[in-house]
């Protein structure tokens, strides 16, 4: 299965009344290790290294934010500061001039989008909340 398909989604969810999308690049990550779902081919691909992805997964699986906390998001090899965490699942980060990240668990899954400089974070907290939920809400 390819799940390309849910970043092109995730996008269209980001957009706003007159049609811009707030999500430029995005991933979904497993929650267990922080392999790749998504393909790095895909235009809109955000390429996490195998460090980064497993990085990611460590905090979101135990829930402790410490290492985001004190070491920022790495992402493509950009350190994004930590601004907080929601509910233990939802994580924010925000980079100046780079723009912003939102990651969201799901139940194995580990959605991530990137909101360019400029754009409006909660459009890209609403997409990926949406890709979140419905891998919920599939056991996923």
């Amino acid at each position: 299965m390819s799940w390309d398909s849910y970043l092109d989604n995730m996008i269209a969810q980001s957009k706003d009344g007159s049609g811009g999308a707030h999500v430029d690049r995005a991933c979904i990550i497993g929650l267990d290790g922080g392999s790749a779902w998504t393909t790095a081919g895909h235009g809109n691909a955000l390429k996490l290294s195998p460090a980064e992805g497993a990085s990611i997964a460590k905090c979101l699986k135990s829930k402790d934010f410490t290492a985001f906390q004190t070491s920022g998001i790495v992402i493509e090899g950009t350190k994004y500061q930590f601004l907080r965490e929601e509910d233990g699942k939802i994580v924010y980060g925000k980079k100046k001039e780079k723009g912003a990240v939102t990651l969201q668990a799901s139940k194995t899954a580990i959605v991530v989008g990137h909101c360019p400089e400029g754009g409006q974070q909660g459009n890209t907290n609403k997409a990926v909340g949406v890709i979140a939920d419905y891998l919920d809400s599939l056991g996923m």
